[in-house]
């Protein structure tokens, strides 16, 4: 897991445009269009990404929260998190991980992130998927208007240093900055 260069946040819009266009194509409900890939593009966003052997996996943007308009607190507030199409639950996996002890060693109690939901959260798709992030240790904290105006599924995980991680996953993100809205820890 690592800050994305300047080549690796061209491919990383290039996923996200990517993930953005399948469901238009199978004439699923798709969220609002904001730009996600722009964000990658930009300078000021660092986002980090997932590889394994030089390939992208997933990517997202790292922030310090809470930022969402939910939770209270001090949060890591994963932003925009996509992965490759195609893969299994691994790449979650992995980035729960992650995600967990990356905020335990910055401090901070949880790590928050939104998931689309189009659906009521106990009816499938969305159920399905939420049992994936629950079975993960995730909680489901509700749901209702996310930053782009969807729906969205509300998730929580609480901060966990996991010693011997590093021997599975490197870590080179940079310190995030905080998200719209959030107070700088001092």
């Amino acid at each position: 897991m690592r800050t994305l260069t300047d080549a690796e946040c061209e491919e990383a819009a290039a996923l996200v445009q990517n993930r953005q266009l399948r469901p238009t194509m199978r004439r699923l409900p798709v969220p609002a269009r904001a730009d996600i890939p722009a964000r990658f593009r930009d300078p000021q966003a660092r986002p980090a990404g997932l590889f394994e052997d030089g390939i992208l996996l997933a990517c997202m943007i790292p922030r310090l929260g809470p930022g969402l308009g939910w939770g209270r607190g001090p949060c890591l507030v994963l932003s925009s998190v996509h992965t490759l199409p195609g893969q299994s639950d691994d790449i979650l996996r992995m980035i729960t991980l992650w995600a967990s002890d990356y905020a335990a060693r910055l401090g901070l109690p949880v790590v928050r992130t939104e998931v689309w939901a189009s659906h009521t959260l106990g009816i499938d798709p969305v159920a399905t998927l939420l049992r994936r992030y629950t079975d993960m240790g995730w909680d489901v904290r509700g749901s209702g208007p996310g930053r782009e105006g969807d729906r969205v599924a509300r998730l929580e995980l609480p901060a966990e240093h996991r010693s011997g991680l590093s021997a599975l996953i490197d870590c080179r993100v940079h310190e995030p900055q905080p998200a719209k809205g959030a107070r700088r820890r001092t």
